[in-house]
C-alpha cells in the first residue's frame, strides 16, 4: 500500500494558559487562525498546558519537605521542596543515582521526577505536575470539540520522556481519546509476503513524537494538528503500558 503524505500544523497564538480556562475554546481559535480544520486528524496537545488548566500546579512555598526530602536534596544538590513535590508524586522509585530520580508514578508512567517540571511553570517558585487522569483529559477535549462542531478527530496529550538506553528525549502519548493507541500488524504480510508475528505499532507515541518536533521548549507552539492519519477505533494510554509479568527488565 502506497503511504499518503501526513501534514502537521502548529496551533500558534494560544496565550498562557491558567486554571480554569476554557482549553478547548483557546484550541479552536488557535486552530482557526493557523489554517487548520480539526477534522479527519489527530490534535496532540502538550501536557504542561493542560496541567495548567486544569489548576496541577504547585507553589514550593507552600511546600514543607519531610526529613527525607532534605536528605536527599543535600545528596543531589536540589530544592528540597521540589523533591518532596516529587516524593508525593511517586507511585515506585525505579533508580536514584548521579543525582537523577526515575519513578513510576501512580499513573503508571516511569520518568524522571514522577514527572514533575520547572521548566515553563507560571513563575519562579512553581512546578508544573501530571494531569490526575491524561485519558480524561483528552476525553474531554475531544468531547468539547466535537460538542463544537469538529470532528472526526482523535486528541492525544504528549509529554518529554527520556528513554532507557538511549540518549535525548522524546515526546510521547500519556494520554488519549478517539484513536486506537496501537496499531497492530500481527497476522498481515510484510512487504514480501511474510507473516508478522510481534509487530505492534505504537501509533499514538509515533504521532506525538511527529509533533514534538515543532514543540520545542522555546517555540510557544503547545498544540499540533495532524492531518493524514486515519482516525480509527478508540481506547486508552493503558494499553501501552506492559504488564509487570512480562516485563524483562522489572
Amino acid at each position: 500500500m502506497k503511504a499518503a503524505p501526513i501534514r502537521l500544523v502548529p496551533l500558534h497564538g494560544i496565550p498562557a494558559v491558567r486554571a480554569g480556562d476554557d482549553l478547548a475554546a483557546l484550541l479552536r481559535a488557535a486552530a482557526r487562525g493557523s489554517d487548520a480544520r480539526l477534522s479527519d486528524g489527530v490534535l496532540v496537545v502538550c501536557q504542561k498546558v493542560v496541567s495548567k488548566a486544569e489548576g496541577r500546579i504547585v507553589r514550593l512555598a507552600d511546600v514543607e519537605p519531610s526529613a527525607e526530602a532534605r536528605r536527599i536534596a543535600a545528596e543531589d544538590g536540589k530544592d528540597p521542596r521540589h523533591v518532596e513535590i516529587v516524593m508525593r508524586e511517586t507511585a515506585r522509585v525505579v533508580r536514584h543515582a548521579h543525582g537523577v530520580w526515575i519513578a513510576e508514578t501512580r499513573h503508571g508512567f516511569v520518568c524522571a521526577n514522577a514527572g514533575v517540571d520547572l521548566s515553563n511553570a507560571p513563575g519562579e517558585g512553581y512546578a508544573v505536575l501530571l494531569p490526575e487522569d491524561p485519558d480524561a483529559s483528552a476525553r474531554r477535549l475531544r468531547d468539547a470539540l466535537l460538542a463544537a462542531g469538529d470532528g472526526p478527530l482523535g486528541v492525544l496529550v504528549s509529554d518529554t520522556f527520556g528513554r532507557p538506553w538511549r540518549e535525548g528525549l522524546v515526546d510521547v502519548a500519556i494520554g488519549c481519546a478517539g484513536i486506537a493507541p496501537l496499531s497492530d500488524w500481527r497476522g498481515r504480510s510484510d512487504l514480501v509476503g511474510r507473516t508478522l508475528e510481534v509487530t505492534n505499532m505504537a501509533l499514538v507515541d509515533q504521532l506525538a513524537a511527529a509533533a514534538g518536533l515543532l514543540m520545542g521548549k522555546d517555540a510557544g507552539v503547545p498544540a499540533v494538528w495532524i492531518e493524514g492519519v486515519a482516525v480509527e477505533g478508540d481506547g486508552d494510554i493503558h494499553a501501552l503500558l506492559r504488564d509487570p509479568r512480562q516485563d524483562l527488565f522489572r
